[in-house]
């Protein structure tokens, strides 16, 4: 039987990999505050509150302007993750607020005929889920905000 799919995207170091790990229950990806550690997509079996599916992390969204190979690379395997999930969760922090990155990567993935919920990480705050609505601009619905992951 294959197992439902869950992709985890955004742009980078809004906390996709701490997601993918809290899901786990165990550190299965690098963490990091630079930009471009993760690159591929990396494929774990979970279960989380009694459902069982596949969770994919992805790299960091980079511009379409980048003429980087890496770059190039990246995007390609976000989108090939999209195109194979069931549900696509589109990760956001709070506390930096929408970019054009965010908005870039909202339209191409409005796009596409899939289940997104947004994520606005980084929410401890009591005034995060106030903040949260700003999110509602991405075209995605009210954001299920989460604490980040220590």
């Amino acid at each position: 039987m294959k197992l439902p799919i869950v992709c985890i995207i955004g742009r980078p170091n809004v906390g996709k990999s701490s997601l993918f790990n809290r899901i786990l229950g165990r550190r299965a990806a690098v963490v990091s505050d630079r930009d471009g550690v993760t690159r591929d997509r990396h494929y774990q079996n979970a279960i989380y509150k009694g459902h069982e599916f596949t969770v994919v992390d992805t790299g960091g969204f980079l511009p379409d302007d980048s003429i980087d190979v890496l770059a190039d690379s990246v995007r390609a395997q976000i989108f090939n993750a999209v195109n194979e999930a069931d549900l696509v969760l589109f990760m956001v922090d709070i506390r930096v607020g929408i970019t054009k990155l965010d908005q870039q990567f909202a339209r191409l993935i409005r796009k596409l005929d899939k289940k997104v919920i947004l994520v606005a990480n980084k929410s401890e705050l009591q005034g995060d889920r106030q903040e949260s609505y700003e999110f509602l601009k991405l075209g995605f619905g009210q954001p299920r905000t989460i604490p980040s992951v220590p």
